[in-house]
């Protein structure tokens, strides 16, 4: 059963970061995969966020026997027919200079709302009694004509938000885990979260 401990299931040492501080205000111990020991990768072979997410959590949850958050999240540029997607993470490789500065190139020519995209973030949450819920964030902007800021990681030098007139990654911390596809959906686990803990079962 439940002990007081979430796992964070995430081998992104960002996305780790990220959950560690949207989360840091609910009243349970926030562990990684290194602190109770995991040290494999999971093939994320889903064709979906919901898919991956899902294999994730199985995958850490079953080894770990406890409450376990996974997620997969991307970046879909409508020009580019809704790519990278949920390849996000491995179009390209795994240089972010070279993925954003390629994308701000397939998209030389366009303008405007020509340049839409926006990022997803899905969620599982596991119970080791085999519960699971699922929840969705998701965040639209335009890519960026050049990479701006140090903040973030990934795409966010290169997630420009419209009416901020900035990216991703020059917005500040509370205010980006406040509106990011990963802040939103983190208010909704966060919801959860709370009444697992109301009932005892967290």
């Amino acid at each position: 059963m439940a002990d007081g401990r979430l796992l964070l299931a995430t081998t992104s040492a960002g996305k780790l970061r990220e959950w560690q501080a949207l989360l840091a205000d609910v009243p349970l111990q926030l562990v990684s995969l290194r602190d109770v020991g995991i040290d494999f990768d999971v093939e994320e072979t889903g064709s979906t966020y919901a898919a991956n997410a899902l294999i994730k959590a199985e995958a850490y949850g079953a080894a770990s026997q406890l409450l376990t958050l996974a997620e997969d999240s991307g970046l879909s540029v409508a020009a580019l027919n809704g790519q990278p997607g949920v390849r996000s993470a491995r179009w390209e490789g795994d240089d972010y200079v070279h993925k954003n500065a390629l994308l701000i190139h397939l998209l030389a020519n366009k303008k405007g709302a020509e340049r839409a995209c926006r990022y997803t973030c899905v969620v599982i949450l596991r119970h080791p009694d085999g519960r699971r819920w699922r929840v969705r964030g998701e965040v639209r902007g335009q890519i960026a004509f050049q990479t701006a800021g140090s903040g973030g990681f990934g795409y966010d030098p290169i997630f420009y938000i419209p009416r901020w007139k900035q990216t991703l990654a020059q917005v500040a911390v509370d205010e980006k885990d406040r509106i990011s596809h990963r802040g939103r959906a983190a208010g909704r686990v966060r919801a959860i979260l709370r009444e697992l803990i109301e009932t005892g079962a967290a």
